[in-house]
This record gives structure tokens, sequence and C-alpha cells, in this order.
């Protein structure tokens, strides 16, 4: 406990760094749970598109969804997203899996469509990549 104390005395700049960073992904977590946003991995997902017909939105830029995307997801660019609501309307009970490049774009996205009604939304954690590291397919299509 005493070298703890003496780290910590001796290096009060990073104990200060590494209490911010914490308090901030605590954060980051507790604010997604409020607002309803599930993070669900590649093997949560398949699950939802096999057993829950789950419809997977894709928000990333026409190069990057043209380089690899999930099977059957619906192609909308993040700057899109708001003037499709009325066409995406038809999936507000539906499960609706968002997804960019690394799952950030599609948190806020997330964020978006729950506030617009959509009642079970959820970001794939880790985006595309975290989906081709867990040697999942994409579509090249």
């Amino acid at each position: 406990m005493e070298q703890i104390l003496n780290f910590i005395n001796n290096h009060w700049d990073l104990f200060t760094a590494l209490i911010v960073i914490l308090v901030l992904l605590f954060a980051s977590t507790l604010l997604d749970a409020i607002r309803g946003i599930k993070q669900i991995g590649p093997a949560e997902a398949t699950n939802l598109i096999n057993h829950q017909d789950a419809i997977v939105i894709d928000v990333r830029e026409d190069k990057e969804f043209a380089g690899g995307h999930i099977i059957n997801s619906l192609h909308i660019p993040m700057a899109k997203v708001q003037s499709k609501l009325a066409e995406l309307s038809k999936y507000k009970t539906s499960p609706v899996i968002v997804s960019c490049r690394s799952g950030a774009r599609s948190n806020s996205i997330c964020g978006m469509l729950r506030k617009n009604g959509f009642e079970n939304v959820a970001n794939l954690k880790g985006g595309v990549i975290a989906w081709q590291n867990a040697s999942m397919p994409l579509n090249k299509k």
C-alpha cells in the first residue's frame, strides 16, 4: 500500500490522467445506457440478424461501403440518415444494428434513431473492423 501511495505522490500527473480516462470511459458507457443504445459485438449481431431478422444500416461513405460490407446491409451514408428517416420508419419496431468502420459514427446515428422513435437499436461495437477481426464475411458486390 505504501508503494502505491509513493507512486501517486511521485507521479500525480500520471495518476490524474488515469482517473480522467476512467471517468470518461465510465461516463460514455453510462450515457449509452441512459440513451438506450446497446453495444453489441459481431456474434450478437449475427444472432440478431439470423434469429430476429435485424436490419443492418451501414453509415459509412460510398467508397468504404464498396470496399466490403455486411451482407444485406442497407447503405445510408451518415450525412443522409436524417433525410431517410421516413423510409426507415418501417423498421421502428424491428431490431436495427448500425455499423460504420469503428463504431463511433454508428453510435451517434443510434442516438438519432432512438430520438426518432426506433425502439430496438444497437451499435456494432468496433464496427466493420471488429466484424472482420471476428472472421465474419463481407460482401464486396
